[in-house]
């Protein structure tokens, strides 16, 4: 199982970010895929979650209306579009696979995740 997730950077505030998450070594087409990130001295927190099939999504009140979550199931890739992006967004973004309860599904198996920088 690997996950590589890319796409990070330095942004100003108000900015926008695309993050990809490519998947590999686990049935992804029948997956749930979610969205991670960790803050500087904080734990690592759900952003939002999409079902297998990309037609029902979640996502964390702190990112509601500024960020899309999306997959393509051809590509084992899971994306995040993140706009409007606000300091407080500032943290390392993880990907994983989850269970319909939104459990992780490889705890073990953490890629090492993508900068993102909100300053001015």
């Amino acid at each position: 199982v690997q996950f590589v997730e890319s796409g990070g950077g330095l942004v100003q505030p108000g900015g926008s970010l695309r993050l990809s998450c490519a998947a590999s070594g686990f049935t992804f087409s029948s997956s749930a895929m979610s969205w991670y990130r960790q803050a500087p001295g904080k734990g690592r927190r759900l952003v939002a979650t999409i079902f297998s099939a990309g037609n029902r999504t979640n996502y964390a009140d702190s990112v509601k209306g500024r960020f899309t979550i999306s997959r393509d199931n051809a590509k084992n890739t899971v994306y995040l579009q993140m706009n409007s992006l606000k300091p407080e967004d500032t943290a390392v973004y993880f990907c994983n696979a989850v269970t319909s309860a939104i459990a992780t599904i490889f705890p073990g198996y953490w890629g090492q995740g993508t900068q993102v920088t909100v300053s001015s």
